[in-house]
Formats: C-alpha cells, structure tokens, sequence
C-alpha cells in the first residue's frame, strides 16, 4: 500500500535579522560584499517518492540552503510550482513567457519551510485545468515541479532561483473557494471594454454591489478577475427587483430587455463543493446624505436622490448642498444601510468604504474626506466610477 502524506510541519521558527552594513568596493573585517549566486540548493524531501494528498494535507516541508551572498541574511523565499517538466530547464532569471507555472501568494523566511498545502492544491489544480479546457483532475496521482525564488529581505537584490526538485505523485482535487473579487462586464458597460469592479458590501461579508447602466437587449457577465469579458462566468439564481426584464442572453449571460441604470448586488455561497452566484438587480438610486443635506441622515430620502443622465456617457448630478461640510454619499442596495454602501472622492475616482469610520473619512486618511459649500454638487460618472464636486 501507498504510504500517503496528510501533514508535514515543521515549527515555526524566529525571523533572522538582516545585517547593518555599509556599502563598499572590496572585502574587509567589517564590510563584506554581496555575492551574487547563480542559483542555490532546494532539497528533495526523503519523502519525495510517496503520495503527497494536498487536498486533505495541512502542509509541505521543505528545506533549502541559503544563497551563498557572502554573509547570512535576512532571505524571503518564493514557492513556484508547476506540471510543465519543461519547468525543470529553467536555469536562470530570464523565464520564456511559454512556461506555464505559478507563483505561490505565501513567502517564507525560513530554510526549513511548511508550504500550505491548500494553496498548493489551488495551484496545481488551476495550472491543470489551464493545460486541459478547464478540466478538473481525475485524482490520480501526477507529477509536480517545485522551486524556490530568493532575495536579501527588503530590498530588491540577491535575487536568485534554485534548482528544481519532482514530487513524481502528487494527488490534487478541486476545492471551491469564495471569490475574493468580482467584476462585471458586457457590451453597455464602459463601451464593452474593460470589466467593472464591484466593491465589497462593508460589513456583509462575501456580497458585493455596483452601479451600471444596461442598454435594452444587452448581457451582463460576472467574474472573479478582470478577464470577465472573455472567461464570464454564469448567475446560480437571478432575482430581478427592478422590472428589468431578466433573460438568460444568447452569450450565456444576463439579458436585460428594458434599458436603465440598475444597482447590482452579488452574494456569495458555496454548496456541494461548487460557486453559487446570486444577482440581485434593483433600480438604481444614489443619495447624498449628512452634513450637504442639511444635517439630515435619512436613508434613503428622496429630496436629496442623485439625478440619473439618459445612459452611461452622462454624468448623475446631486441637488446644491444645502450647507457645507463633508461629502457622504452612497449607492442605495434594499436591505442595508447607507454606510454599508457608501462611497467619498479619491483623486477624482470613487473610493468605496471598506472600513470603519465614525465620524469622518479622516480617520481613513485627510485625502479621503472632501469638504464641501453650500450650493456646489456631486457630479458622478458610475460607468467608470469617477466623480468630482463643484
């Protein structure tokens, strides 16, 4: 029977410190100079020839020398892995674009090392379904090639690849993850070019919202990445709020039959080891509210509603402040409140809030909080998220 791996740790060990030194020409007592290496030792686990289950394992040990600079440092190492065997070739810092690997997001510190193994089940699985139209693997034990990048920790130098060491039977199995992001995209959304961004609801997590305006007969498209124009990926449930006149489009997206501008909301789940992506499509309506809107909090109160423009090119425009004081504005998504959705002005682009504040956006940062007099507006273009205050 097949010895298999399900956990490899190690403990966890103290940060090296990086050495105080002075920059110099030549070697002396009390100034070394930085070397150079080519490349640097990964070692191959004893236990190499085994089973290496990721999906249901903690971690993967490894352990390395350190690059040979010329004295101990501080050293941050990154976790490349791939299925390509033309992978082990790779023997210097200029990688041909062709070679298909990934970067793991997780760096060490250390020379002996515990790599996630989720993270490295989420690699290997992504770089496989690359390599076969999206398929996932068949759980059969594969091949994978791992090496390690360095370089002196904080700063830009010593940067150098080892070599590359086979783990011959790696099992790895598709594991759902909640999407960290999403974007739409379709053909009335900033010209049908680049995707929009959603921004995360505050405080409700794993849901997301977003202002866009949909031209009749136009399809709308969700992603976890900027690639949602080509790679979209289907709505689990539609809930149409808006009388938008929802359809399922010829292009596998949303259709909408009446044109409008409508507020998003995309909730997250996961059920049965797979993505659930529920829209909510609701009118849209943009407020400001507070300090511009005579010292009145009301959520949401329609004599302070933003006026929506004929399509996307247009711009929505506020009533005058009635007084001066800080801009608070915000996108209206049933069921929250208008901090959750709120937005402020950040070097002319819309900064949607994402922490908490109390009283005022300075406590995120004096950029963030715009002051206002009475009489000016809030001028905002929500196809590209962008506004001002004149």
């Amino acid at each position: 029977m097949k010895n298999i791996i399900k956990s490899l740790l190690v403990p966890v060990m103290a940060l090296a410190v990086l050495p105080l030194m002075t920059s110099c020409e030549t070697d002396d007592d009390s100034n070394p100079t930085l070397q150079t290496p080519e490349t640097f030792v990964l070692n191959t686990p004893a236990y190499a020839g085994n089973v290496y289950d990721l999906a249901n394992s903690t971690g993967v040990n490894l352990t390395t020398s350190q690059p040979a600079y010329g004295f101990p440092a501080a050293t941050v190492y990154e976790v490349q892995v791939s299925i390509d065997p033309a992978f082990k070739d790779v023997a210097s810092l200029d990688v041909p674009e062709n070679i298909s690997y990934t970067t793991l997001a997780n760096t060490c510190q250390e020379a002996n090392m515990t790599v996630v193994a989720s993270e490295l089940n989420s690699a290997v699985v992504s770089l496989y379904q690359l390599a076969n139209g999206g398929a996932s693997p068949s759980n059969d034990p594969m091949p994978v090639y791992i090496r390690l990048v360095a370089h002196i920790y904080g700063s830009e130098v010593g940067y150098c690849y080892s070599n590359v060491i086979e783990l011959p039977q790696v099992v790895v199995s598709y594991v759902a993850e909640m999407p960290k992001e999403a974007y739409v995209a379709g053909p009335s959304i900033r010209g049908g070019g680049d995707a929009k961004k959603l921004a995360p609801i505050y405080n409700l997590e794993n849901n997301y919202y977003g202002m866009v305006y949909m031209a009749a007969g136009s399809t709308l498209k969700w992603g976890a990445n900027a690639d949602t124009q080509d790679n979209g990926w289907t709505f689990t449930t539609v809930d149409d709020q808006a009388n938008a006149g929802l359809s399922e489009g010829a292009d596998g997206g949303i259709a909408f039959a009446n044109a409008g501008w409508y507020a998003l909301q995309i909730a997250f789940s996961i059920e049965d080891n797979s993505v659930r992506a529920k829209l909510t499509v609701y009118p849209g309506t943009a407020y400001v509210t507070g300090h511009v809107a005579a010292g009145a909090w009301n959520d949401p109160d329609p004599n302070w509603a933003l006026t929506a423009p004929a399509d996307a090119s247009g711009e929505w425009v506020s009533p005058a402040f009635a007084t001066g004081g800080e801009l608070r504005a915000y996108i209206k998504i049933p069921g929250t409140q208008w901090w959750q959705t709120e937005f402020t002005l950040y070097d002319g682009n819309l900064y949607f809030r994402n922490a908490n504040i109390v009283d005022s956006w300075s406590e995120i940062g004096s950029d963030y909080a715009v002051t206002c007099t009475a009489g000016q507006k809030l001028y905002v273009d929500f196809d590209n998220d962008m506004g001002r205050v004149e």
